[in-house]
């Protein structure tokens, strides 16, 4: 689809995520995003506070933590959501370190039990693991402190949850979950030119509404199109990093290649010419334990010449 041709952001851009997930006025689409992300567990989210998403650190020179969305639940329970647009060295030490600021945010002055709610760091990513880590067909992993040898979750309150986007290939008519309806939602958005039949609840009404651009302001368009513009950037250098180095690998594997298979060949001449000169020693009745020393056969080796 072309750029003229579309009706609805993108999700993967900062002002798509954020208009969805990161405004007051569409705290609805966060709860039911969050309830479908986590179906099945004791608790229901009924509503969040939205808390401030830039961290400085606790003193002068720490490291700033930028969230794109980071909330609170009725219950304490903290959610950072973040949209990870394209794969990073180092990204789970960075779903690690983020999770620190939640964590410490929870300490109390004076007396304290250390007492923590839980946190929660959720990452929609536009990519896939590196090196298969996860099966082809498995695309939402939830991840919390476990016991090496009897695999049993030794601390509950920490939980990661990743999306791989990239994986998520299901069709409008096979959505049968909340959680399938959102995930498509997220997939998709920004290639549809109308609500699809299987999205007619009304929090999805709300989806498209707020996703329409045609109902934006002109500064609201213009802040999604430089929105856009830079994940396309982001995008195309990735896309080049990523092509370069494919074509860097294959050249050194080719280079490699024929580097081996030289030196295979070199290899196969000199056990050739090794096993020429046993034959020949011992058709002149040199001893076997001579030949032994001079060329480097075993002694079945040469009885079998």
């Amino acid at each position: 689809m072309t750029d003229n041709k579309e009706r609805y952001i993108n999700p993967y851009t900062d002002f798509g995520f954020k208009r969805l997930f990161g405004t007051e006025m569409n705290k609805d689409l966060l709860i039911s995003f969050l309830n479908a992300l986590f179906n099945g567990e004791e608790k229901e989210i009924t509503d969040v506070q939205y808390l401030n998403g830039e961290n400085l650190g606790d003193g002068y020179g720490d490291r700033r933590s930028v969230f794109d969305v980071y909330c609170m639940a009725k219950d304490g329970s903290r959610f950072i959501v973040e949209m990870q647009k394209a794969e990073q060295a180092y990204f789970k030490d960075r779903s690690v370190y983020y999770a620190t600021t939640p964590i410490r945010q929870q300490a109390k002055k004076g007396e304290w039990d250390y007492c923590l709610d839980d946190v929660y760091t959720v990452g929609i990513l536009n990519f896939e693991f590196p090196n298969g880590e996860y099966p082809a067909d498995s695309y939402r992993h939830e991840i919390k402190l476990q016991d090496v040898e009897d695999h049993h979750v030794f601390y509950d309150k920490l939980t990661f949850v990743y999306l791989e986007m990239p994986k998520f290939t299901k069709t409008e008519d096979e959505l049968e979950t909340m959680f399938d309806k959102w995930m498509f939602v997220l997939r998709n958005l920004s290639r549809l030119l109308e609500r699809p039949k299987a999205l007619q609840d009304r929090i999805f009404q709300k989806v498209f509404e707020q996703a329409e651009i045609a109902r934006y302001s002109e500064s609201e368009r213009r802040q999604y199109e430089e929105s856009k513009k830079i994940f396309w950037d982001n995008y195309s250098v990735m896309k080049t990093a990523t092509d370069k180095g494919h074509a860097k690998g294959l050249a050194e594997g080719l280079e490699l290649g024929r580097a081996e298979g030289r030196a295979e060949g070199r290899a196969e001449g000199r056990a050739e010419e090794r096993i020429v000169n046993a034959r020949n020693l011992k058709r002149n009745g040199v001893p076997v334990d001579i030949i032994v020393k001079s060329i480097g056969l075993t002694e079945e080796e040469i009885d079998q010449l």
